[in-house]
């Protein structure tokens, strides 16, 4: 019995969903189950058959879904960013390139036997990380905090800048093949340039435009945007052929650079079509792999693949580091570090469509060359980079450093205080005004949703292993506390406020799960902490001793005292949740929110003012 076609549509979309949420759940990169399941579904089970699904509209699916990769990809690139990460993070991006395109193409073409242009494409595409398959890695290697900097930055701005090289050779190659002199090969080539560079850069400003001074309204931000870069890309097309991918990702590298334009909520936007159409992508794409490609390929695969990865990067790496303050150990370890991801799976599929299309040979080869290149390095790095930084002692130490959700006064002032102790802190929070001030201070803060795939990516948790709740958004908190009580895999790392008087009455509809978390720093809810810092507490560290204990510290606060962290011996910081079972030991520090005047001062007043009834009293007495 044939397979009606919706339950085909149907079951891709069912696969890519638990493809993500299997990643999410052991924490590796998407794209290796995404990828599994396709040629599960495919040269495996025969299930499914992409070109007889969707026939004639495979093609086009797949070039506008590749549109939409560069598209976003090219939003993170920005140039102030590739300034601001070190001498080596701006090495990495043209040293690494130029290193990985050259050695890639001389390997596929020497090894392979196949032909140069096929080659050059190899190389270009082989240079392509990205942050979709870094930052699982890295969260569960934990590198120390230089190296994952280093690591999470090239996957970010090689992201679009790889993929603007292979779209370049790209174009290169199919002008030279369409001329039949080097004059005319020349011509179509700067067409392709010109018009992708200026159609791209006059849409990125336009658009830019359109979202700074909101001629649309707010919500159509997201899907005007998505719709406008789709409409671009099929004009660039039509002037030039096969110019539009060019054009969309100088479109998103000029509004990532434009100053006053948000680019986060669009960023945000793409994770639902990630899930939905980009995921379902990568499954039709693995679907279309015939495992006879990969055999005619031999053992010359293996020899391409041990020459990038052992030789490639390696060299990149250490070419790199001239003049940096990298020892061999952290060269090293990034030496290993490098796995492809998103953008090389989509690229090499579509350059491979249209390179057929051309009648250029050995593009059968492209596909299944790329593809085994990601596995190969997700899958082998992913499980041999942890024992890899322990053996170097390049590993991080335990993550005793805290997420704050939120950058209120109130979580500033907290950030702040635990900063001063060496603590690693992380703030935050969807209100610009709330960011702008954490700035200000100094503190390190994420603008955004931190249980975002954009926060995934671009929020830096090294040496953070724990969460502060400290937010008056209760949908955004219980979102947050389940996202991160995943992340970290520890109850006694998710701390929460209570919820106020509601709590008692949430109880009985809120998971145990949730509620367990609660009741952070002895059950006070968000709004009388602010209350109290609005009243002028101050948050103050004491040294306990044998001649100043505990329970004198509380004496003397007379009571109105909230002991917030307490820091041992051993400079490990604990959160307090429950004042009246804490037995600090002798040596601990107490971090505590306490009101602004000294105790002595209040008694004296106390004492004043008692005088001054008494007085009045009894000078009320005497008159009658």
């Amino acid at each position: 019995m044939p397979i009606s076609i919706v339950l085909l549509l149907a079951s891709i979309g069912v696969l890519s969903l638990f493809c993500q949420w299997l990643a999410w759940r052991v924490r590796m990169p998407a794209i290796v189950f995404l990828l599994a399941g396709g040629i599960a579904c495919g040269p495996v089970l025969h299930y499914l058959n992409p070109d007889d699904v969707f026939g004639d509209l495979l093609f086009p699916m797949v070039s506008l879904a590749v549109a939409i990769i560069l598209f976003e990809g090219s939003l993170t690139l920005r140039f102030s960013e590739i300034r601001g990460h070190g001498k080596m993070v701006r090495n990495l991006i043209p040293v690494g390139s130029i290193v990985t395109g050259i050695i890639g193409t001389l390997a596929a073409h020497w090894i392979l036997q196949i032909s140069w242009e096929i080659s050059l494409l190899f190389g270009a595409i082989a240079v392509v990380t990205g942050p979709t398959v870094i930052a699982p890695l890295l969260r569960s290697v934990r590198p120390s905090a230089k190296l994952a900097n280093i690591l999470q930055w090239e996957g970010i701005i090689i992201d679009p800048v790889g993929a603007l090289l292979a779209v370049l050779v790209y174009e290169g190659i199919v002008s030279w093949g369409q001329g039949n002199v080097f004059g005319h090969s020349l011509y179509i080539f700067s067409t392709t340039l010109v018009v992708g560079t200026v159609l791209g850069a006059a849409a990125g400003y336009l658009n830019g435009q359109v979202l700074r001074k909101h001629w649309i309204p707010q919500y159509l931000h997201n899907a005007g945007t998505l719709t406008f870069m789709l409409g671009v890309y099929a004009l660039s097309n039509e002037i030039a052929h096969e110019s539009g991918l060019l054009t969309v990702t100088i479109m998103g590298i000029w509004m990532a650079n434009m100053k006053q334009v948000e680019v986060e909520s669009i960023l945000e936007f793409k994770e639902s079509l990630s899930v939905l159409l980009i995921s379902a992508l990568f499954i039709i794409l693995a679907a279309r792999i015939e495992f006879s490609a990969i055999l005619n390929l031999g053992w010359s695969l293996v020899a391409v693949l041990a020459v990038l990865m052992l030789v490639a990067r390696p060299l990149s790496i250490f070419l790199s580091a001239i003049g940096t303050t990298l020892n061999w150990r952290e060269k090293v370890f990034l030496s290993w570090i490098a796995p492809r991801g998103i953008v090389a799976a989509a690229v090499s599929a579509l350059f491979a469509f249209q390179l057929q299309s051309n009648g250029f040979a050995g593009g059968e080869t492209l596909v299944p060359l790329v593809f085994m290149l990601i596995i190969a390095t997700v899958t082998i790095q992913s499980l041999t980079a942890r024992p890899l930084a322990k053996l170097l002692g390049v590993d991080e130490p335990p993550e005793y450093g805290f997420l704050i959700l939120g950058a209120n006064p109130v979580a500033r002032m907290i950030g702040k205080v635990l900063s001063n102790h060496d603590v690693p802190v992380v703030l935050a929070d969807s209100n610009w005004e709330n960011v702008r001030q954490a700035r200000m201070e100094n503190l390190q803060v994420y603008f955004g949703n931190p249980v975002s795939e954009h926060a995934a990516n671009q929020l830096d948790l090294t040496g953070i292993g724990n969460l502060l709740v400290i937010s008056p958004y209760k949908q955004m908190n219980s979102l947050a506390t389940y996202h991160f009580l995943d992340w970290f895999g520890d109850h006694d790392s998710v701390f929460s406020l209570s919820e106020g008087d509601q709590d008692q009455k949430a109880r009985y509809q809120t998971a145990e799960k949730i509620q367990r978390t609660r009741g952070l720093f002895n059950g006070v809810s968000f709004a009388k902490l602010a209350s109290l810092v609005s009243q002028g507490y101050t948050i103050k560290t004491t040294q306990l001793s044998e001649e100043f204990s505990y329970q004198d510290f509380l004496e003397m606060q007379q009571g109105q005292a909230l002991v917030l962290f307490v820091l041992d011996a051993k400079d490990h910081i604990s959160p307090v949740k429950a004042m009246d079972t804490l037995k600090p030991a002798v040596g601990a520090k107490l971090i505590s929110l306490v009101p602004a005047k000294a105790p002595e001062e209040r008694k004296a007043k106390k004492g004043s003012e008692a005088r001054e009834m008494e007085n009045s009293r009894l000078a009320e007495q005497s008159s009658n």
